[in-house]
């Protein structure tokens, strides 16, 4: 659980970035962002929620009437923001116009196209993305965040402990899919972000889902999970595993490539290297090994309260990392037709190297029958 004193700290330093770009205000939608800055958790509607940031001044939230009690009970009260509410027959948009003290505003970059074009009839504003902004504020994580993933990695990983018992040869992917499903709720998570399943040539695909293809003996496959915990904060990990018989040489031994490859990117993270430099990591020892071309994605992106978000650790991403910044290292290797693999970790930069939250073996396993 987010502390007040941390939710204090957050609004205080996004008002401190909003001054130095001369920006009057930040309003952010429901989403990851609201959730950062103050704990309040509502679904996007047409009916607009805005948590108005200022500049000078002191937060406000902005609700409907009749989600107040909501907004009452988050406790968005406790760290300092006050709570607009606003009726069916009042203008949304001109309330939150009046709060903002000037024109120039960051909003977030998931806030609906319908509401950004009502802020700007009602106050004609002069809004940009606050995509940059709120980056700043939540790459580096605190060391709350830190312990919240730690223990949605731990979560995450008790599932893959147990794969055991589900990944065998004559199950369709989607059968295993629903096992492990049910097997991150029961870890503790609230919601099941994703579940791939990816047997024999599905392996190639890296955003393959589940389908019916029954697993044969002696097949790769890829299961790449993940979940939202309770708090907000998110797990994601990445096995390659060998059911039902062993592995044929070829696999194996790009596997052993792939493993390297995952071990040289997370060795190379600490505070003050460059996000391109751990995708060059990873890409120069499966380059080296002629799966170079295979190769098609970003070595790894961040990991808060949103799967994906800054920083992506990639070429031509030139951030110095910082203490606290974390994100997945996950190389993959990809042959069409034929199989992939991958491995993924979720780590945490720091002064002195990286701490890897992911535990469960990276060894190529055979299970299953």
């Amino acid at each position: 659980m987010t502390s007040t004193a941390e939710f204090s700290r957050r609004l205080s330093r996004a008002a401190q970035l909003l001054r130095a770009s001369g920006r009057s205000a930040l309003i952010a939608s429901p989403g990851a962002d609201l959730r950062y800055l103050c704990g309040h958790d509502v679904h996007l509607t047409e009916r607009i929620t805005a948590l108005v940031v200022r500049a000078d001044g002191d937060p406000v939230l902005v609700t409907p009437t009749l989600e107040r009690p909501g907004a009452d009970g988050s406790g968005v009260t406790n760290i300092g923001i006050d709570i607009v509410a606003w009726d069916e027959a009042q203008d949304p948009y001109a309330v939150i116009t009046s709060l903002l003290g000037g024109s120039k505003v960051s909003v977030s970059d998931r806030m609906w196209a319908q509401h950004l074009f009502g802020l700007n009839e009602a106050g004609s504003v002069s809004a940009n993305s606050a995509a940059n902004l709120m980056a700043q504020l939540r790459m580096s994580k605190s060391a709350e965040e830190v312990e919240s993933l730690r223990a949605a990695a731990a979560a995450i990983d008790s599932v893959h402990a147990q794969l055991e018992q589900w990944l065998r040869v004559g199950r369709s992917e989607v059968s295993v899919a629903a096992d492990i499903s049910r097997a991150i709720i029961d870890a503790g998570h609230a919601t099941v972000d994703f579940v791939i399943v990816g047997s024999g040539p599905n392996g190639a695909s890296p955003h393959h889902d589940a389908s019916d293809r029954v697993i044969e003996a002696g097949d790769p496959v890829v299961v790449d999970i993940g979940g939202t915990m309770p708090d907000g904060y998110c797990s994601d990990s990445t096995r390659t595993y060998v059911v039902g018989g062993e592995p044929p040489s070829e696999f194996a031994a790009m596997y052993d490539v792939l493993r390297h490859a995952q071990q040289a990117a997370t060795s190379s993270v600490r505070a003050g290297v460059s996000a391109e430099s751990i995708d060059r990591a990873a890409r120069e020892v499966i380059t080296e090994a002629g799966y170079g071309e295979q190769f098609i994605h970003r070595t790894g992106h961040g990991i808060g309260l949103e799967s994906h978000e800054p920083p992506y650790i990639v070429e031509g991403n030139t951030l110095q990392l910082e203490a606290g910044m974390a994100f997945s290292v996950e190389p993959g290797i990809y042959l069409d037709g034929r199989y992939g693999a991958r491995i993924e970790d979720i780590v945490v930069a720091t002064e002195n190297g990286v701490d890897n939250l992911g535990v469960a073996p990276r060894e190529l396993r055979v299970i299953g029958g």
